[in-house]
């Protein structure tokens, strides 16, 4: 099946791109229920699944069934702005209660009993599934999310050149291996969707979203923006685990001990693993985790029983 989205000059004029962090939540949860799915975020996957145990995340799982035809637009609304983050995106969330029900009746098959209290009640039920995207951020998402927003803005970076070498049709080229751009369309090949849109002269937002891989999603029906999410080059790199060496400069700065246990942290970890890894004491870990706590080159994410540590986007500049 082909989705052809039709532009006009003012359409082109008005592409713009956007990092969205509720995005990332919503396509995440198909890759938790359905890891086998998605080859380049199993590891992810696996490294989730045992802190996501202590979360309530039910109604989040619920509206985003698996096999994934349509998701109701209110769970993860276009951005507004290039960079939101999470708790804006909420804000945003919980004030589409007036679009709670038109979107969910769009969607096909039987409701939970969940989805049916958000349907009855959505003022209520949205201030539940923002609760539910905030604990399951904590416990899936925030330690990774320097590293991916660093992919994403990578992504975006990158985009850019190729508009300025060549236009919209040099930038749309290579976007993904389902998307074609030719003579003012972009073609889509999509599961469940065909057909011919215009974009309405609202032009087309671009959202690099990792854990849409290897699908491209779009939303093409009013009142949203027309939007095409799609996975950003290098994503398999996110999950590698790295023998990393820290630059001697800045080892030279931090101490050679902070410097290795930043550079060991290229996946969040807990105390205990670093200091496997490091063949160091747990004690000793903790007192170097918390000076680079306060130097802002590390982060600590609490969930339950867990406490992953995660390099902040400073500490990615200064490794990089």
């Amino acid at each position: 099946m082909t989705l052809d989205l039709t532009f006009t000059a003012r359409d082109i004029a008005d592409t713009r791109f956007a990092i969205s962090p509720l995005g990332e939540v919503v396509a995440s949860v198909r890759v938790v229920k359905d890891p086998n799915a998605h080859p380049l975020l199993r590891p992810w996957a696996k490294q989730v699944h045992r802190r996501l145990q202590d979360v309530d995340w039910r109604l989040l799982s619920d509206l985003v069934p698996v096999p994934t035809i349509a998701i109701a637009g209110f769970t993860c609304t276009p951005p507004s702005t290039s960079l939101p983050d999470l708790e804006l995106e909420l804000a945003t969330m919980r004030g589409a209660a007036d679009r709670v029900r038109s979107d969910l009746d769009e969607i096909p098959g039987p409701r939970t009993k969940r989805v049916q209290a958000l349907y009855d009640d959505p003022e209520r039920g949205l201030d539940r599934l923002a609760q539910e995207v905030e604990t399951y951020w904590a416990a899936a998402m925030a330690p990774y999310w320097p590293r991916i927003r660093s992919l994403l803005e990578g992504e975006i970076l990158y985009r850019a050149k190729l508009l300025a070498e060549g236009g919209a049709q040099r930038m749309l080229a290579d976007l993904d291996q389902a998307v074609t751009w030719e003579d003012g369309t972009l073609r889509i090949k999509h599961r469940y969707a065909s057909g011919v849109r215009s974009l309405r002269g609202l032009g087309l937002l671009l959202v690099p979203c990792v854990f849409v891989a290897p699908r491209v999603f779009s939303v093409t029906t009013p009142p949203y923006q027309p939007t095409v999410r799609y996975a950003p080059r290098g994503i398999a790199t996110l999950w590698e685990r790295r023998e990393l060496e820290p630059p001697e400069a800045l080892a030279a700065v931090l101490g050679r001990t902070r410097a290795r246990l930043l550079a060991e942290l290229d996946q969040p970890a807990s105390t205990r693993d670093l200091a496997q890894r490091a063949g160091l004491s747990e004690p000793g870990v903790n007192q170097h985790l918390t000076a680079l706590r306060k130097a802002g080159l590390c982060s600590a994410h609490r969930t339950g029983r867990y406490v992953l540590y995660a390099r902040t986007e400073i500490a990615e500049a200064l490794l990089r």
